[in-house]
């Protein structure tokens, strides 16, 4: 493997895997265009997008021009967008059904106490929905009886009956304007892999085989590196990427450099699961591997993310020469100017993507020198020390692997 820590990079690939979005990835596209120009105008530097110039998923590519050297990268998003949204494709009454069943497996399993014990911004982000919805039903049945009771004062009771209609009406208004209050999203969201109570539905477990066959033929390249990106609940999905890939003995030691940068992690919703045995055994496997540079970045004020919990810890499978990850903060508080953290602070879904855009007080996490400039991750993380403040505590009661 080429060294990591001294020869600038001048070609990398990108791999992105979003976390449950069903938007298409041009998202992502506009984004990085916008997002990387503006920190550009405040870091002093210069990145310009074109279009792709590799095959394969959705992309584009990045030239830069950094501390003097020229970087070229091509980005892929890594799409399981279609997956997110047929496991969305469902009506309001299945929706409550996936609410009750959800509920039940977190509390049940002993999971959702073990989850508190480590961040309770993330687990109040997983009760919203479960509240928000219950609160749209009880609402509409409150309308559906006052048109019942008033309809009573004029006519026999069985003809109030026809004052609930207005709940279902009701709960469909809802849903509609679901763009704002995101608890229909967010209840599916939990529900994919509560269903399962972790382990991977068989269509995920195929997409995840198709993305590592796209990095495997990256890594066969002449490339200088290979990063993979993993934001949110794509986090989890990239630790088992790169677990196959390195099973398969597809990181050579002449290779590209691999890396992996996890974002908004949110491991332990999926991990403190019973059948979460492949993301704990993956989990266990990455933490001491030599192959590639991990990465871990998360911050307090991002209310949905696990914000420096060590995910292979507080899973409570930690390996013997545990290696990574590296947990920093990106320190929101800090790296935002005040009247920027005031603007933000409130607006949870939009902080949660704040790790893909500018920093107007950066500090050394950069997500667009991250990715496309002359530095490899460990090159540029090289003697970068975790965060005191981490949480390793291995709270979880579900350890075994399989």
């Amino acid at each position: 493997m080429g060294d990591q820590t001294s020869e600038p990079i001048k070609t990398r690939r990108v791999f992105y895997i979003p976390g449950y979005d069903p938007i298409h990835p041009r998202r992502y596209r506009e984004l990085y265009r916008k997002e990387s120009k503006a920190q550009g105008e405040i870091s002093g530097y210069e990145v310009a997008l074109a279009p792709k110039t590799t095959e394969g998923p959705y992309g584009w590519r990045a030239d830069s021009q950094i501390d003097g050297v020229e970087t070229q990268t091509d980005f892929e998003v890594l799409v399981w967008s279609d997956i997110v949204r047929g496991s969305m494709d469902q009506g309001i009454l299945a929706t409550y059904g996936l609410l009750i069943r959800t509920a039940w497996t977190y509390i049940a399993t002993g999971a959702l106490f073990r989850l508190m014990r480590l961040r309770k911004g993330p687990v109040i982000a997983a009760l919203y929905p479960v509240v928000f919805l219950l609160v749209q039903l009880q609402l509409a049945l409150l309308a559906g009886y006052g048109l019942f009771r008033l309809i009573g004062m004029f006519a026999p009771w069985w003809v109030g009956l026809a004052g609930f209609a207005i709940v279902p009406l009701l709960l469909n208004w809802f849903k509609a304007r679901d763009n704002k209050f995101f608890a229909y999203y967010l209840m599916h969201d939990y529900a994919y892999s509560a269903s399962t109570k972790g382990s991977n539905p068989p269509e995920l477990e195929a997409r995840l085989a198709e993305f590592a066959d796209h990095i495997s033929e990256a890594l066969k390249s002449d490339l200088d590196e290979v990063l993979v990106v993993g934001h949110s609940s794509g986090a989890h999905l990239a630790v088992s990427v790169i677990s196959d890939l390195l099973r398969a003995g597809h990181v050579k030691p002449d290779g590209p450099v691999l890396s992996f940068l996890s974002l908004g992690q949110v491991v332990p919703m999926v991990s403190f699961l019973p059948e979460a045995k492949r993301l704990r055994m993956d989990l266990n496997y990455l933490a001491a591997r030599e192959e590639v540079f991990w990465l871990d970045v998360t911050a307090p004020g991002d209310g949905c993310a696990f914000a420096l919990c060590d995910p292979v810890s507080v899973s409570g499978v930690a390996p013997e020469g545990k290696r990574w990850p590296i947990v920093i903060s990106a320190a929101f508080t800090q790296t935002l100017s005040p009247a920027r953290w005031k603007a933000l602070r409130w607006r949870f879904f939009r902080l949660h993507f704040q790790y893909l855009c500018a920093f107007d007080r950066p500090k050394d996490y950069d997500y667009f020198q991250i990715t496309a400039g002359p530095k490899s991750l460990g090159g540029r993380f090289e003697g970068r020390k975790a965060s005191r403040s981490r949480i390793e505590d291995p709270v979880n009661k579900s350890t075994e692997m399989g």
